[in-house]
């Protein structure tokens, strides 16, 4: 069999790893011998790093992180926003993964907190675990829209099977009884199962007002509270700093104490 048949046959079994590794043996071989165990070792190699590099891209593809450039290796540590880099670079390990944890990043608008979050989900999807990202708004919507079409279950059982779920910008909207519903099924479903991100410009300890139900709040936030992982980041804007302008925003104590003075009594 010449060479031109090998490389069609593994062209069509769409072994592209091996067809590439094969080319540049043919290339090797002209100017050295080289073992037929050691051919079928490069080649199975390459198929290997291959198909493991289309299961990331599709991992990725799957996971619709806002942001796909977010990478452990370019996050700066040099600004100002108490971030630990040695913690953080723990994390990156993605143990806390295989634990089951949470973790929960917090501090004000643009000081990166979705950055951590996707650089997180890029890593855990590069380490073989699949994720799901999701703002907070688009989650709650999802799942209602899921509701009325009949699609909840399917939905539900995606968000259950993600090993890696990322809940971006928790609050400031307090949630609906719906919306406290949802959560609780989900975060219960999870609990010691998978793991998830959130990120919050609220501090830990004000999401309980979010929930807007003390009973829910306790339960939701048990499950996600225990065994967390925290990273409160606080100081300039990231995009200030940058020299990107970003609409100013009001505090969170303002917007609190509006939404309860609209709430009915």
């Amino acid at each position: 069999m010449d060479t031109t048949s090998v490389q069609n046959i593994l062209r069509t079994l769409k072994l592209d790893g091996m067809d590439a590794a094969f080319e540049k043996l043919l290339v090797q071989s002209a100017s050295r011998s080289i073992d037929p165990v050691e051919w079928i070792n490069i080649m199975a190699m390459s198929e290997d790093q291959n198909r493991r590099k289309r299961r990331f891209q599709s991992r990725l593809l799957s996971a619709k992180l806002r942001d796909t450039e977010a990478k452990i290796a370019n996050i700066d540590y040099t600004t100002a926003r108490q971030l630990d880099q040695v913690k953080f670079q723990d994390l990156a390990q993605c143990n806390w993964i295989k634990d089951n944890s949470s973790v929960l990043i917090t501090g004000p608008c643009g000081v990166g907190k979705s950055y951590l979050a996707c650089a997180l989900g890029h890593e855990a999807c590069r380490q073989e675990n699949s994720v799901l990202y999701f703002r907070m708004p688009r989650f709650f919507n999802e799942l209602e829209a899921a509701r009325k079409d009949d699609t909840f279950e399917r939905l539900f059982k995606k968000i259950g099977r993600a090993d890696v779920l990322i809940l971006d910008d928790w609050g400031p909207d307090f949630m609906t009884a719906a919306q406290r519903r949802d959560l609780m099924e989900v975060v219960d479903a999870r609990y010691d199962n998978k793991a998830t991100i959130i990120t919050s410009q609220l501090p830990v300890e004000k999401w309980y007002d979010i929930v807007a139900d003390p009973t829910f709040a306790d339960a939701i936030l048990d499950r996600l509270v225990h065994r967390s992982h925290r990273i409160a980041l606080d100081g300039p804007s990231m995009r200030k700093v940058s020299g990107a302008t970003a609409p100013r925003k009001p505090s969170f104590a303002r917007i609190l104490q509006e939404q309860r003075q609209a709430s009915p009594a």
